[in-house]
């Protein structure tokens, strides 16, 4: 279905926005927003990083969603628990975005919410949990308690974290005293090897959703080859992905709706929906 609102054009006087708790913690809880003049839209589920710390929240997507927003899709920005908070990490925040997919079913029964449009956009270590709730399609394991009860059909990854074994070798290698890595699954690979396995979404592959992976090769924060080896790997085991590399960006363009990254994304989300 074509996007009438595609240049951003929906009136602010019909965005609605509404602050939702998916639990009982005090991060667990997600940001509505809703081109209410549309009917039922289709939804964009935002996921944002910062290394899954705590001091980042999903104020740092907040310019792309009231973009999206603006656009005419209805926007669904989460927060979940981050290390540094009770019940962040491993497992807390798996369980977490689990949970805020699930709520959308709740959701829908109040407002003009098309669940069978979704796209999960995922923004560095948002990219990593994206992937990863793509795979639990498929997958389920004692390690986790919750269960996807919405198919994830399209993902958009953007500078995710594809590999955190990889990502764990990186900080090292760059002399950082401790992986962030680490400090999320409470352990480095040696000493918890199945959470790696586990958690990482190149293990998950063939994932079974359409992935589209952006990664900006300025990117400083996370190197664009995690996505490279992901995509060459999903590739190879037949899995329907995309990479997209843009050679002038850096890590946080991606999320800036005034850079050319941006208008990237946006392209590129208007062909998964219309798929």
């Amino acid at each position: 279905m074509s996007n009438p609102y595609r240049n951003g054009d929906v009136p602010l006087s019909e965005i609605s926005s509404f602050r939702i708790p998916y639990g009982n913690h005090p991060s667990q809880y997600g940001d509505l927003r809703l081109p209410t003049s549309l009917g039922r839209s289709p939804i964009v589920v935002s996921i944002h990083g910062g290394f899954w710390q705590s001091k980042y929240g999903l104020e740092l997507n907040d310019p792309i969603v009231e973009d999206l927003t603006r656009r005419g899709y209805a926007t669904w920005n989460i927060e979940y628990r981050r290390v540094g908070e009770n019940g962040g990490g491993w497992t807390g925040t798996f369980d977490d975005v689990i949970d805020a997919i699930n709520q959308l079913t709740q959701l829908e029964k109040s407002y003009p919410l098309d669940l069978s449009r979704i796209v999960i956009l995922g923004h560095s270590a948002g990219g990593h949990l994206a992937l990863w709730l793509a795979s639990r399609n498929h997958t389920q394991n004692d390690a986790f308690e919750k269960t996807l009860r919405i198919p994830i059909k399209h993902v958009i990854s953007l500078a995710g974290i594809t590999d955190l074994k990889r990502t764990w070798e990186i900080h090292l290698e760059s002399g950082l005293d401790g992986s962030l890595v680490s400090s999320f699954l409470d352990g480095t690979p040696h000493e918890v090897p199945d959470r790696y396995r586990l958690a990482s979404p190149i293990e998950q592959l063939p994932i079974p959703a359409t992935q589209l992976l952006i990664h900006g090769e300025l990117d400083r924060h996370v190197p664009v080859e995690l996505s490279i080896a992901y995509h060459q790997k999903a590739v190879e085991q037949g899995a329907h992905v995309r990479l997209l590399t843009l050679p002038e960006a850096e890590h946080f363009q991606l999320i800036d709706p005034a850079s050319s990254a941006w208008k990237s994304v946006i392209d590129s989300l208007e062909t998964l929906f219309s798929e």
